[in-house]
């Protein structure tokens, strides 16, 4: 770790803190996901496992970039390339819709970017504005893999309690045990909605307020829309029956004005160079490097990494031992296992 210098804190997940870091060798910036495993028995949790594994196998000019991973001891480091903020914080800067052009070329890149993952058999279950990650040249990339598996024959039943509220396919929400790339599509219309209206789609409070919301808007699904609907675990017979309605009439008429004017990516832009400004003036001091914590056996002859190894305590052994399998193992058998 003695090759990055922190930066700053710029988020925090389930399981681990995510700074922005300097590459002392090259210069570049780049994001570090601290994991910390001293309470996880089984050593590092699955949901960091599986974003490890999917992103070894996935790569694409829309699929975030792990550059490395990294053992210290009773912390794993993820090093993935750094973009300066994600879609949500870039819509609340923004505080209205985006601009139609920027809007239509985020989409392009997240439904080539989906389409990628779901020919390559994934299932990202987690799209949201806040695993959206943009830069200031326009582009957007998923990130975020932790609730990702992989799908395929055999068929499976799935854990339903995936995704966010605000953007559960309604498949979901009536106790699919089965689904498809039909969740991250529907996931997707939603963020494109909200980028395009400057509002949540469908921002429900509990499962249920966000069922009758897709239905009132929608209309409540009968046979004849979509069938087998009614054999789903959650449904009820006495769900208020709402009126069929078109989905484009949940969004926002298009600008005919709007292509004659250049894609705008001022508000990434703008707020970087603000962030700039302010720590250029501010005279902030010199950002602490992280702790000197090389892992065990790194850089040395292979007998004396054989011994350190073995001097390790089980639970970073076991840790090391899986790191390694990710690098061997297909995404596709591995996933199968969660």
């Amino acid at each position: 770790m003695e090759n990055f210098s922190r930066v700053e804190k710029i988020g925090e997940g389930t399981y681990g803190v995510v700074y922005k870091a300097r590459d002392k060798v090259t210069g570049k910036e780049i994001a570090l996901k601290k994991i910390k495993l001293e309470n996880e028995p089984e050593g590092v949790p699955s949901t960091a496992l599986r974003e490890i594994s999917v992103l070894r196998e996935l790569k694409h000019p829309a699929v975030v970039r792990l550059l490395d991973v990294l053992l210290a001891d009773t912390k794993l480091f993820l090093v993935f390339e750094f973009l300066h903020m994600d879609l949500k914080r870039l819509m609340d800067i923004t505080k209205g819709p985006l601009q139609l052009d920027l809007v239509k070329s985020y989409l392009r890149q997240l439904l080539e970017g989906v389409a990628y993952c779901h020919a390559h058999r994934v299932l990202h279950r987690d799209l949201k504005p806040q695993n959206l990650l943009v830069d200031v040249e326009g582009h957007i990339k998923l990130a975020d893999f932790g609730l990702a598996r992989a799908f395929g024959i055999p068929v499976r039943a799935y854990t339903h309690e995936v995704v966010t509220l605000w953007y559960r396919a309604p498949e979901i929400l009536l106790g699919a045990k089965f689904y498809s790339t039909a969740v991250d599509v529907w996931s997707l219309a939603c963020i494109y909605a909200e980028m395009a209206s400057g509002r949540t789609l469908f921002p429900g409070d509990s499962e249920i307020d966000q069922l009758f919301r897709v239905f009132r808007a929608l209309g409540t699904p009968g046979e004849d829309v979509w069938p087998g609907a009614r054999l789903l675990p959650d449904y009820r017979a006495a769900f208020p029956r709402w009126p069929r309605r078109e989905a484009r009439l949940l969004l926002p008429a298009a600008d005919s004005g709007s292509a004659a004017r250049p894609t705008r990516r001022e508000p990434v832009r703008e707020h970087v160079a603000v962030r700039a400004e302010r720590a250029r003036v501010g005279a902030r001091r010199p950002a602490a490097p992280l702790p000197v914590e090389r892992a065990p056996g790194a850089a040395r002859p292979a007998a004396a990494a054989f011994s350190a190894f073995h001097r390790l305590r089980r639970s970073s052994r076991r840790l090391l031992i899986s790191v390694e399998l990710i690098s061997l193992s297909p995404v596709n058998k591995y996933l199968y296992f969660f």
